[in-house]
């Protein structure tokens, strides 16, 4: 008996598979990938979800076949972050010696919005969201994310995000709610968190949302890490006294920082 030929398309398919797995060509559309702008870790599963159609279109990708190297995986995700690199409207901030993480949280809300309802708690976080989305980029931050009563927000230099956390809280205590004047609070802290699609993850970050948690109403905290970098002519210091927060290193050192606004800054 003649053994049967393997039909054609099977061969094809076959020979397509190897091809798509060959090392040097995975390699290569790997490469490509690190030259195009945009998210390096795009498809990455600890990346939280944006809803975003190129994102999910990322995520399947990133999950179709994980078990076996892919040279066309690699190139749909480049054409994916490339496409996104273009249609991105604004850029997290890159800094070789770290960068400022910021935390705000409004103090004394959820007591009031138990009461408040849906509608007034709605109209006063839009406001708080406005109000920060403008304040943040105004000094060249970016909003990472929104974290229902407050932000996570990232900057370049650390007198911009000093700036930006003192200018946020007295622009929010300003907003009109029925039964409520609301108070801002502000945490800093600089350091290198991985980035992780649109966010931030890492020791640094919760340090910075520690920071916040200690802090009163109008009040902006920094560690150590911001105020060595500030311009210290531009800024008031006083260091938080007896500063202790779960989750953070014994050593950590706290300030009250407050801007010195001149006549004509």
């Amino acid at each position: 008996m003649t053994e049967r030929a393997e039909p054609w398309h099977l061969r094809t398919r076959r020979f397509l598979r190897a091809t798509d797995q060959r090392g040097e060509l995975v390699r290569g559309a790997r490469f490509l990938r690190g030259l195009v702008p945009g998210e390096g870790a795009l498809g990455d599963p600890l990346a939280p979800p944006t809803g975003r159609s190129s994102d999910r279109l990322a995520r399947l990708l990133t999950e179709a076949g994980a078990d076996r190297p892919s040279a066309t995986r690699e190139l749909g995700l480049a054409a994916v972050q490339a496409w996104q690199a273009v249609r991105r409207s604004g850029t997290r901030p890159v800094a070789a010696d770290g960068i400022t993480v910021l935390f705000t949280d409004l103090v004394g809300f959820s007591t009031w919005a138990l009461h408040a309802g849906d509608e007034r708690v709605l109209e006063l976080l839009r406001s708080v969201a406005k109000v920060t989305e403008s304040v943040v980029t105004g000094h060249r931050g970016s909003v990472v994310k929104g974290l229902g009563d407050g932000v996570m927000a990232v900057f370049a230099d650390p007198d911009e995000a000093v700036n930006a956390a003192y200018e946020t809280c007295s622009a929010v205590s300003v907003i009109k709610a029925d039964g409520y004047l609301p108070h801002l609070r502000a945490g800093l802290h600089r350091g290198n968190p991985q980035r992780v699609g649109n966010d931030y993850l890492g020791i640094d970050v919760n340090i910075a949302a520690r920071i916040m948690a200690a802090a009163d109403g109008d009040e902006v905290l920094a560690s150590a890490s911001v105020v060595e970098q500030l311009d210290r002519d531009a800024f008031t210091v006083r260091p938080r006294r007896n500063f202790r927060a779960k989750g953070t290193p014994k050593d950590l050192r706290v300030f009250r920082v407050v801007p010195r606004y001149t006549a004509g800054g």
